[in-house]
C-alpha cells in the first residue's frame, strides 16, 4: 500500500504500516491538511488486513511532531468559533489515532511538543532517540488542553508530574521524559529505526485477534469517564481561546519574544 500526500506519506510492507508527518521545514508542525491526510492513512492501514501494526514517525530527523502549524492560527484558530472548526478537522484524525484496533508505536526523534506530544501519547507505546525533547507549551501560549489530551497525559505519568509539565511549559529531554514515564523506551539515534522496526516485526508475527483483544481491554480498564462534565471541560478550552492572553500568546509566538499575560 501506498497512500502519499505532499505532507503525508503512507506506505506499507511486511506486515508494518508506516505513517510520516513530512513537513521537515517546519519541524513537522501539524497543518489541517496533515490531519486529514492523516485520517486517511490510519483508514487505510485500519482496512488492509496486510498491515499488523503501524509506526508513526517524523521526516527531516529533526522532529517528531513540533506541534501545530502556528502559522496557520490566525486565520484556523484566532477565537473559539475559528478553533472548534480546526477541531472538527482534526478531531476526526485524533478520533482514529485513539480506536485504531491495530497497535500502534511512535517512533520520536527530535522535537516532539504540544500537539505533537499529543499524537505521540495516541500510541501504544513510544519510543525516543537520545537527542529528542518533549514539552506542552499550552501556558506560554494562553490555551487550555481539552480532555483527551490531559487525559492521556495524566494516565501517563500521573496527576503530580502532569501538573508540572503543563504549568511550567517546560522542554524535557529524553532521558527525564523516560523517568516521567512520558515514553517506554531510550535509545542512540543510529538504533532508534531498527530497535523500533524489531519491535513492530516481532508484534507484526504475533496473533492478530490475541493483540486486538488485548488492546480493546486495556482501552476499557483505562477509560472510565462516563460521569465527567465534558461541557464544563469544553467551556474552559472555550474561554482560553477568546482571551486576551491567547492572542498576546499567540503574537509573541511570531515575534520571538516573551508574552506578558494579564490573566484576561
Amino acid at each position: 500500500m501506498k497512500l502519499d500526500t505532499d505532507k503525508i506519506i503512507a506506505t506499507s510492507a511486511d506486515g508494518i504500516g508506516w505513517l510520516t508527518f513530512n513537513q521537515p521545514e517546519k519541524r513537522n508542525a501539524m497543518s489541517l491538511e496533515m490531519w486529514q491526510g492523516t485520517a486517511d492513512a490510519l483508514d487505510a492501514f485500519a482496512a488492509d488486513p496486510e498491515v499488523r501494526v503501524v509506526v508513526m514517525q517524523g521526516a527531516g530527523g529533526k522532529a517528531f511532531v513540533s506541534g501545530a502549524d502556528i502559522s496557520q492560527f490566525e486565520t484556523s484558530r484566532n477565537n473559539a468559533q475559528a478553533a472548534e472548526e480546526y477541531a472538527r478537522i482534526s478531531s476526526g484524525a485524533r478520533q482514529r489515532l485513539k480506536s485504531l484496533e491495530k497497535p500502534l508505536i511512535a517512533m520520536i526523534r527530535g522535537y516532539c511538543l504540544g500537539g505533537g506530544l499529543a499524537v505521540a501519547m495516541s500510541a501504544d507505546f513510544r519510543i525516543a532517540s537520545e537527542d529528542s525533547q518533549f514539552g506542552i507549551p499550552a501556558a506560554r501560549m494562553g490555551l487550555v488542553y481539552g480532555y483527551d489530551g490531559i487525559k492521556a497525559l495524566v494516565d501517563l505519568v500521573g496527576p503530580g508530574v502532569a501538573k508540572q509539565i503543563l504549568y511550567t511549559g517546560r522542554r524535557y529531554p529524553a532521558a527525564d521524559a523516560l523517568r516521567m514515564g512520558l515514553i517506554e523506551e531510550v535509545v542512540p539515534a543510529e538504533r532508534l529505526e531498527a530497535t523500533v522496526r524489531a519491535y513492530a516485526d516481532e508484534i507484526a508475527a504475533n496473533a492478530p485477534l490475541s493483540i486486538r483483544g488485548s488492546k480493546l481491554i486495556i482501552r476499557q480498564i483505562t477509560g472510565r469517564d462516563s460521569e465527567l462534565d465534558f461541557a464544563a471541560m469544553d467551556a474552559l478550552a472555550d474561554e482560553a481561546f477568546d482571551s486576551a492572553d491567547y492572542r498576546e500568546g499567540r503574537t509573541a509566538f511570531m515575534a520571538k519574544r516573551p508574552p506578558v499575560f494579564t490573566g484576561t
